[in-house]
């Protein structure tokens, strides 16, 4: 019995020797007495919660987890942001398999964005290691922001009309055919302005990388209201990127040591059950509603890193 709890013991003083860093240096909440688990208790509840209403909402995790998490939770943001990486990451790989056999997710869409952007996450992810956490918090901030008004400001076209493909998009030969399961009927598409979707998607990867916010929210508007895809095959092949995005990103922070157990682990294990909760919730819920509850978080959270990052 003794052994038992002598082993306890060194196991809760190994885990919170790695959790030290994770806390913001000079937060009150690090010298708590909160035992090391009930943070990690406390973030699997939020995470959770945060799943069900990213499902509701229709927005990912990463754009959710990582500005609430990191306004509001003692952890240093370069674990948060790490943590963010492989929340959106887990989640879409997911669901990749089950967009791509159904068709839904295009490859030929996906992969020269996905690459372009990748290579940019990287570089994204290094900047945001880089600078200091003051000023990482004011560009989250003034991200999340601009995500808010992207989100009141953009609109959907379920079927955007592309009359004529560009030479690029011939060349790679982006296009393909999806069976629209409401009305019956295939759906023949394909894209223009690829040369200007390509210029998005690597700032979409340098932010995706800097912050850990998975791209989704950008992505989808990128690809169907400026490069003509369906709203269903933007938001499949967006969902499938992530899974490549992510990992490009993903691995910076891994090799840069901030990627941290205690807030992974608890934070995607919450995302993934919220979000089964989520989906079954779905059909019951009022989606505007939750739209708006959504965009209240965003605004908070993201008021919060910029008080963060000007000292407040």
């Amino acid at each position: 019995m003794r052994l038992h709890h002598t082993l306890a013991a060194m196991a809760g003083v190994a885990v919170l020797a790695c959790a030290g860093p994770a806390f913001a240096e000079g937060d009150p909440m690090a010298a708590s007495t909160m035992p090391w688990w009930g943070w990690a208790a406390i973030l699997f509840v939020v995470s959770f919660l945060l799943g069900i209403v990213a499902v509701l909402g229709g927005v990912g995790g990463g754009v959710l987890f990582v500005p609430i998490v990191g306004g509001f939770f003692p952890f240093h943001l370069d674990f948060v942001r790490g943590a963010g990486l492989l929340v959106a990451l887990a989640g879409a790989l997911a669901a990749g398999p089950g967009l791509l056999r159904s068709g839904m997710a295009n490859l030929r869409l996906a992969m020269p964005l996905a690459l372009i952007a990748s290579a940019s996450a990287i570089v994204g992810a290094m900047i945001g290691l880089a600078l200091p956490t003051n000023v990482v918090q004011l560009a989250l901030g003034t991200t999340i922001l601009g995500i808010v008004v992207l989100m009141l400001s953009a609109k959907k076209s379920e079927f955007p009309v592309v009359a004529q493909p560009d030479s690029l998009a011939v060349a790679l030969r982006i296009n393909g055919i999806y069976h629209e399961a409401t009305t019956g009927k295939d759906i023949d598409w394909q894209v223009h302005r690829t040369p200007q979707g390509l210029m998005m998607f690597t700032v979409i990867g340098v932010l995706a990388g800097m912050f850990g916010l998975g791209a989704g929210w950008a992505n989808v508007p990128v690809l169907n209201l400026l490069m003509g895809a369906p709203l269903k095959v933007s938001v499949a092949t967006s969902k499938f990127m992530l899974s490549i995005v992510d990992t490009a990103a993903a691995w910076v922070y891994l090799n840069n040591g901030a990627v941290l157990a205690l807030v992974a682990v608890p934070s995607i294990i919450g995302i993934m059950l919220g979000s089964l909760v989520g989906v079954r919730l779905l059909k019951r819920t009022n989606a505007t509603v939750i739209r708006r509850v959504v965009i209240t978080l965003l605004l908070l959270a993201g008021s919060r890193a910029l008080l963060k990052g000007l000292g407040i």
